[in-house]
């Protein structure tokens, strides 16, 4: 996955997780073990009656409510990427 990653370098960027958390933020860099984002938005699905779907499209048409400056994200607890901008409507 850290090849097809490092294509997206400096592009907005969704981060899929195994767990209910997502981000939305701009791919700064990745590594063996990590990926990094800076101005991201770190949702946590459960605090939300909102799907990740939902909350996705929502930060694409409304632009992503960065509440973080940079986040390190553990590679093993990534299920999927998606630039932000190929994100459909539904």
């Amino acid at each position: 996955m850290k090849k097809e990653l490092e294509k997206y370098i400096g592009q907005h960027v969704v981060l899929d997780t195994h767990s209910s958390w997502i981000y939305v933020g701009i791919l700064e860099k990745v590594t063996d073990n990590c990926v990094v984002l800076s101005d991201v938005d770190v949702h946590d699905s459960k605090d939300t009656i909102t799907s990740k779907e939902l909350y996705v499209y929502e930060s694409k048409i409304t632009g992503i409510r960065s509440n973080r400056r940079s986040v390190h994200v553990n590679m093993n607890y990534l299920v999927s990427f998606s630039l932000l901008k190929d994100i459909k409507e539904f």
